[in-house]
């Protein structure tokens, strides 16, 4: 079912996670475009930063502090959204945090608030922004799962697992709002590695610094395929033709990938460099907020394929040339 969404410059957008990383390069990305922005993190003074930042780029912009594993704070969220602005048109649930380490190493609390902030964050904005929709004529929710939603990968194997259910949560919401004919579309984002301060900000339990395994793309390219979600809606959207390619190798060839991940993944995600942070990272308290690229010292690139896919005559052929493309990179790396 076609849900008819509102042109970019006449919606207002709220974003959680919105802080650094993906949330930020969308939410500066929707200003710019003419969209009312409401930026919702743990971190008050990173978020008023980024308000009056857009706000002096001639966007429009508040800001809600707000923890997504705690539910009453996502009402509030909702609530402030409401009542600055009527209603909002698109919800997108972007919040999350990195675990590294072994699954072994990992503690039952950090999984568990892995979960609160990955999953159960996800799980009630989509929920309470739905109960918001269906009241002011419907919209978007778009969720933010990962190339991990369809495979695993060693050494991050608990925010894989976080991932692989908010597929499941996503699919299934999805139906049900297609059953009852409600006036919601609702999107999953599949982004592979992107340059954010994503490893910086990830508790660790590796004596290295954790690092992206390549290919990795920019953070625009995610935030540009959020904002067509918002307007054209889609079911699934992946972010790079590596990500795409190792999710159909999955669905294939399942025996290489998990020879592929157990034999190349864990080092290609840390850096040979001790770790010199705290290793707590933000998975309990805000992190150093404000930046949309991280450090990763791969080579980010730009995704001709997640382009490409709003055309879908050339879906086929920029999937074809771009896995090319990935694998020797990789390859590249590997041999570092």
């Amino acid at each position: 079912m076609r849900v008819p969404l509102k042109p970019l410059a006449e919606q207002v957008i709220v974003i959680t996670g919105a802080s650094s990383g993906i949330g930020l390069a969308t939410a500066r990305a929707a200003a710019a475009k003419g969209a009312k922005v409401v930026l919702s993190s743990r971190n008050r003074q990173a978020l008023a930063e980024i308000e009056k930042s857009i706000r002096a780029d001639g966007g429009e912009a508040i800001h809600v502090v707000a923890d997504v594993s705690r539910r009453e704070e996502i009402e509030v969220l909702a609530q402030e959204a409401a009542s600055a602005y009527g209603s909002f048109d698109t919800w997108i649930n972007n919040a999350g945090q990195g675990l590294y380490g072994r699954l072994e190493q990992i503690p039952e609390e950090d999984s568990r608030q892995l979960f609160d902030v990955n999953f159960w964050g996800l799980v009630n904005g989509t929920l309470i922004a739905a109960r918001h929709l269906k009241a002011t004529g419907g919209g978007a929710i778009i969720n933010l799962g990962s190339v991990v939603s369809d495979i695993g990968f060693p050494v991050q194997g608990m925010y894989s697992a976080s991932k692989h259910a908010i597929m499941g949560f996503t699919d299934a919401f999805r139906m049900e709002m297609q059953n009852e004919s409600a006036p919601i579309s609702v999107t999953l984002i599949k982004p592979a590695a992107i340059d954010t301060p994503f490893p910086q900000h990830a508790k660790t339990y590796l004596a290295e610094k954790p690092s992206l395994p390549p290919p990795v793309y920019t953070p625009q390219d995610v935030a540009g395929a959020i904002l067509h979600a918002a307007v054209h809606g889609g079911r699934d959207i992946y972010i790079g033709g590596g990500g795409k390619l190792m999710s159909s190798l999955n669905k294939r060839l399942p025996g290489v990938v998990d020879w592929f991940g157990a034999n190349f993944v864990p080092k290609q995600s840390v850096k040979p460099e001790p770790l010199d942070r705290d290793p707590n990272g933000a998975l309990n308290e805000p992190g150093q907020d404000g930046q949309t690229r991280g450090d990763s010292d791969r080579l980010v690139m730009r995704s001709a394929y997640t382009a490409a896919t709003e055309n879908p005559l050339l879906t086929g052929t920029a999937l074809a040339a771009i896995a090319i493309g990935a694998i020797g990179i990789f390859s590249r790396n590997s041999r570092k």
